[in-house]
């Protein structure tokens, strides 16, 4: 597969790549649209960290001049647009949906909450209507070229993130995780279902992994010690990233100005997302 793949075998006209599936099972991507990566963020549970941890990461390639977007999978409880500051409603045209686009590094956004009229109104629907309203995100939206596409996943192993895992041609999952003694569990769910799907798990991001006292530079574990990596080594995996508890990060989602934040954690998962373009 080279790296210009749009996962749209059907229009390909590279016969002889390996991963050519004539018969695909995968939704069509829009045809004004070029996908070279999906990443899937997930935990096994819910209040993780997953739509931080999917911004954080959206931020910290396309800050490496890299296109990213973000599919916003969490059709009943949409945070994306939020943490960007994006209010306004998404626009279209005949051949789509126009994506929004974020104000400091062009990050293309999709969510549900992007097509309501009031960004509180519920959406009250089934499972089998959620799951095709996110292949709708894939195959209906204009998402135009774009390197990385992150999708933000609700919790736990249900209708969303089996539809995304067998329908989109997700290339690896990042799990989410925080530090208590659960998370073996939470670990363990999406492991297993990933291995289920085939899908290869990048590594581990634990979220409010310590408190760094600005008064005497210390680092407190508030959530008890952390057991990721004897989790990671139980399942041969990486440990990429480790969050703190910090106020600035709330106030900064809070105040849709997570772009404007200088960070550091992300150095981890940038490095392994990088590996898979090479």
């Amino acid at each position: 597969m080279s790296e210009s793949c749009s996962h749209n075998c059907g229009s390909c006209g590279e016969a002889s790549c390996g991963e050519r599936q004539e018969d695909s099972i995968f939704e069509p991507l829009n045809e004004l649209s070029k996908v070279k990566k999906v990443i899937g963020v997930v935990s096994g549970k819910g209040g993780v960290g997953k739509s931080l941890v999917t911004s954080l990461s959206a931020i910290a390639m396309a800050r490496k001049g890299y296109k990213t977007a973000i599919l916003d999978a969490d059709i009943t409880g949409p945070s994306i647009p939020k943490i960007f500051g994006i209010h306004s409603q998404a626009t279209g045209t005949e051949q789509g949906v126009i994506p929004k686009a974020t104000l400091d590094n062009g990050i293309k956004i999709m969510s549900i909450n992007l097509l309501l009229d009031n960004d509180t109104d519920p959406v009250v629907w089934r499972g089998p209507v959620i799951a095709n309203g996110v292949k709708q995100f894939w195959h209906d939206v204009i998402w135009g070229d774009v390197d990385y596409m992150f999708i933000d996943m609700p919790p736990g192993t249900g209708d969303v993130p089996l539809t995304v895992f067998q329908s989109l041609p997700v290339d690896g999952i990042l799990i989410v995780t925080s530090p208590q003694e659960l998370v073996s569990m939470i670990v363990t769910k999406a492991v297993k279902m990933a291995e289920m799907m085939n899908i290869p798990v990048l590594g581990l991001v634990e979220n409010m992994s310590y408190f760094h006292c600005p008064d005497n530079g210390k680092d407190y574990a508030i959530f008890g010690e952390s057991h990721i990596e004897e989790i990671a080594g139980q399942y041969q995996l990486e440990v990429l990233a480790k969050l703190p508890i910090d106020p600035a990060i709330a106030a900064c989602c809070d105040a849709g100005t997570l772009e404007q934040m200088e960070f550091d954690w992300m150095d981890g998962v940038t490095a392994k997302l990088e590996q898979l373009a090479r």
